[in-house]
């Protein structure tokens, strides 16, 4: 059996989409989440952690099912709010840092000792961190900094792991379609193409790219 790629956030659209997709393509996966359960998540499955807490993410990095090594990474978990800044809370930009970068941090830390030589580490950031528009201040803070962890990373950790991070758009989700129901949808990106984009990202196929951080801003 392959070593396992850890998802975070693996019982969200995104990460159960990139968790399906890993799978499809004969990788074993192990999926982190806050939420107890993931309905139909193919494969083994640590629900009730809290990434936002070192301690808890550690423990569920030490798992049996992790203790042979890590072959990758893919950091999905996180969250947005669109929330101005006059009209917002100082509080919302405490959680978007915690949920996007915390999360990707704390697990980081905790996969690097178990990361076989040469494993791939994904974490996502955003497109719209290029120029923040209103509402968007705080979220685009947060993926920004993803993407500065994302490029320490990749330096600290030369010639060990790789560490890249994608940049969607919009992506589709039932959420998205919802929440912005006079928009485009056609034109966004589907979570099966950056599921594609992460899995290269973690296969021996990008094995000369890290610290990259790579638009995959569909047809926006």
């Amino acid at each position: 059996m392959s070593k396992p790629v850890v998802v975070t956030g693996a019982a969200g659209f995104l990460g159960n989409a990139v968790a399906r997709h890993l799978t499809a393509t004969g990788r074993t996966v192990v999926g982190i989440d806050l939420a107890a359960r993931a309905p139909n998540f193919g494969g083994i499955f640590l629900g009730g952690v809290d990434l936002t807490d070192a301690a808890a993410t550690a423990e569920a990095f030490a798992a049996p099912a992790l203790a042979d090594g890590l072959a990758g990474l893919a950091s999905i978990a996180g969250g947005f709010r669109w929330e101005t800044v006059m009209d917002g809370s100082p509080e919302t930009w405490d959680f978007l840092y915690r949920i996007n970068i915390r999360t990707a941090l704390n697990a980081a830390r905790a996969a690097m000792p178990r990361l076989i030589e040469g494993a791939g580490v994904v974490n996502v950031g955003a497109a719209a961190t290029l120029k923040a528009g209103m509402g968007m201040g705080a979220y685009t803070a947060s993926k920004s900094g993803v993407a500065r962890l994302t490029e320490a990373l990749a330096d600290e950790w030369k010639g060990k792991a790789r560490v890249n991070a994608v940049l969607p758009s919009i992506i589709d989700t039932p959420v998205n379609r919802a929440d912005m129901g006079d928009a485009d949808a056609a034109k966004w990106v589907r979570p099966q193409e950056l599921a594609e984009v992460i899995a290269f990202l973690l296969s021996d196929a990008a094995s000369a790219v890290t610290g990259a951080c790579i638009p995959v801003t569909g047809r926006v």
